[in-house]
């Protein structure tokens, strides 16, 4: 049952992985420059620092899609309780974190384009940043409870 569930989750990052990359793939021709869109005064200096937050926030979003799944593979090796697995939480929390404040910077320019152009551009900000906020809340979690059941076990086998 549980390598069929670790085997389940890493076909599902893998999966949400290539939606978010078909996405910049397939969104990256909406900022074409030469778009009629783009040639509206208000917005013809929004494109660049639009387009440079989001694929920034790319980075840290694939490398913790990484360490999911080493965090994964840890489990399904029965090695879950091990210094590898805090490490992968611990990389999971700085890029949550990084991706939260990435999007900090980067909501002025979605309140202009919001202004400009009347999109949801606030609220989907605001989603991403109290998402990546969560998680990486959740990960310093599981990393103090995972260093303290090391710890524990630590301690027991030294007493044996």
């Amino acid at each position: 049952m549980e390598q069929g569930s670790t085997n389940f989750l890493k076909a599902v990052v893998f999966f949400i992985g290539m939606i978010v990359l078909a996405v910049c793939i397939v969104g990256l021709p909406r900022f074409d420059p030469d778009s009629p869109y783009w040639q509206l005064p208000e917005l013809a200096n929004l494109q660049y620092p639009l387009l440079i937050g989001m694929y920034a926030a790319m980075i840290p979003f694939f490398f913790a899609l990484y360490q999911t799944l080493k965090l994964l593979s840890y489990i399904h090796k029965n090695v879950a309780f091990s210094e590898l697995s805090v490490k992968a939480l611990r990389n999971i929390k700085y890029c949550a974190t990084t991706i939260s404040i990435l999007y900090v910077v980067e909501m002025p320019y979605l309140y202009l384009l919001t202004k400009v152009d009347d999109a949801p551009g606030i609220i989907i900000g605001l989603v991403i940043i109290f998402a990546s906020f969560v998680i990486a809340i959740f990960a310093a979690v599981l990393q103090k409870l995972l260093k303290d059941a090391i710890d524990i076990k630590s301690e027991n086998d030294l007493t044996v």
